[in-house]
């Protein structure tokens, strides 16, 4: 057979996924910058940025490193450019480009080159599915590549994502890295945060990282809910609606009181069964996430998959071609992600934030507010967290102060959309998270507008707490990026 050549892009962005892959990292935010002057829109340095880390890194072992985080970052960074301003929107695009390099730079990831394949057709779509899961199985990554590329072509794109989540689901036990990185690439390229004529060849990485070992667990846990409750023929609801505000909103409660994550299934299935819809149980774990969220102790910046992993499983919970046992392990199996699971040993007592404390500060005016969030935020002691197990890891007191800030604010009733844009502000000083700071900002975003009052404040006021742990860990990208501005 012929030496197999690595992919090759359209001749309107093959140079400039060179460049991302050639550049060294000591320059690459400097010319990055000259392009993006020079007109090249964000959207298509965006493109190539994911382009380019999709063919010249290895995936990592675990979930750090190679494609993976920038991939799953996009939807967050697309959308954070919209909400800036003049050339403070270069700044997170230009995050995801040094990002990228730098894993394409890495010696634990290059160099690499993701090779040319051709798409397997196993007797049409039925079987090209049951060879899929053969390949999984066997934990035949590159063999499912092959399969899946043929699919994504001869089937609807939403019934092979729905074979793709029945695999990726169940890992989530595993790691919830699993579910999250083709979940997350899908809805970047539904909502075209870069180029959907590359479609295909970005899903790749995504389906050998499901398919590869260890092969999903078994959850009999879950399959015993589903099938005690009779969940597969009782929940026939999909929208939610007014009626079922106070029943959304007393499960999400619940959910946020519990000290025993593992309750959280059982609390989620007996609510379908009684008729809560499917859209009306996303929303109350999003209630429940926020509500845990603010009893966290955790000090790990990246520790923010509680409001980014329900954030997604909304999102696919309102896609139409999801399946309903796929819809059902969504919103069962949230809390099953090594990562969630963890904060449960690092939780205070319910209700948080304390509100005699929120009430006991000096009334101030919006503005006055902002500047003080900004201000604990940026004030935060500093750890060093090359001498730390970030797993481990608590949250400092003065947290504390930015949470209760924050609170004031939104318990005062003012603008939330001047406090997102101070948020948003604050988030692009991040590039220690690789792209964690940014999904969960804009998971805050998104669930503060997807949620009913009087539960909805929570999640602006999560924002700012996580931007207290993050900000000042290592803010390179932002530094470099102020000279460069200071400089033309």
């Amino acid at each position: 057979m012929p030496m197999p050549q690595r992919v090759q892009y359209s001749d309107a962005i093959e140079p400039l996924v060179q460049f991302i892959e050639e550049t060294p990292p000591d320059e690459i935010l400097d010319r990055t910058l000259d392009k993006l002057r020079a007109g090249v829109p964000t959207q298509t340095m965006l493109t190539a940025s994911a382009l380019a880390v999709t063919r010249s890194t290895d995936l990592p072992p675990g979930h750090h490193g190679g494609p993976l985080h920038p991939l799953v970052g996009l939807h967050a960074i697309s959308q954070l450019v919209n909400r800036l301003e003049g050339e403070d929107r270069f700044l997170p695009v230009m995050q995801h480009v040094a990002l990228s390099n730098k894993h394409i730079h890495h010696p634990a990831m290059g160099p690499y080159a993701l090779l040319e394949f051709a798409p397997e057709d196993a007797g049409g779509v039925e079987a090209t599915k049951a060879a899929f899961l053969a390949a999984v199985n066997r934990g035949e990554s590159n063999k499912a590549d092959h399969l899946f590329l043929w699919l994504w072509d001869n089937a609807p794109r939403v019934e092979a994502l729905d074979l793709l989540l029945s695999i990726a689901i169940p890992k989530n036990v595993v790691d919830d890295h699993y579910f999250a990185f083709p979940a997350f690439t899908w809805r970047a390229l539904e909502n075209k945060a870069v180029d959907p004529e590359y479609f295909s060849v970005l899903m790749r990485p995504t389906v050998r990282y499901v398919s590869r070992f260890p092969m999903a667990p078994a959850i009999t846990d879950i399959e015993m809910l589903i099938e005690q409750h009779e969940l597969m023929t009782r929940v026939t609801r999909q929208k939610s609606g007014d009626d079922e505000t106070a029943a959304i909103g007393a499960l999400g409660e619940a959910i946020g009181r519990v000290d025993v994550f593992a309750d959280i299934p059982r609390l989620m299935a007996e609510a379908l069964a009684d008729g809560l819809s499917i859209e009306g149980g996303g929303e109350a774990l999003s209630i429940g996430a926020a509500g845990l969220f603010l009893r966290s102790l955790g000090g790990n910046p990246m520790d923010v998959p509680l409001h980014t992993r329900i954030n997604l499983r909304r999102y696919l919970l309102r896609q139409d071609g999801i399946s309903l046992k796929n819809k059902l392990m969504l919103l069962l199996t949230w809390q099953s992600g090594p990562e969630i699971r963890s904060t449960a040993g690092r939780m205070e007592p319910y209700p948080q934030p304390d509100m005699e404390a929120v009430a006991a500060l000096p009334p101030r005016s919006q503005e006055e507010l902002l500047d003080a969030i900004r201000h604990s935020i940026y004030n935060q002691p500093p750890i060093d967290v090359s001498s730390v197990n970030l797993g481990t890891l608590r949250a400092v007191p003065e947290v504390k102060e930015t949470v209760n800030l924050a609170t004031q604010y939104m318990k005062a009733g003012y603008d939330p959309q001047a406090f997102i844009a101070r948020l948003a502000e604050i988030v692009c000083h991040d590039n220690f998270t690789e792209m964690h700071a940014f999904k969960h900002h804009q998971s805050i975003v998104e669930e503060y507008h997807a949620t009913h009052e009087p539960w909805r404040w929570m999640h602006l006021v999560c924002g700012a707490q996580a931007a207290a742990i993050s900000f000042g860990k290592s803010m390179t990208v932002y530094e470099e990026y102020l000279e460069l501005l200071h400089a033309a």
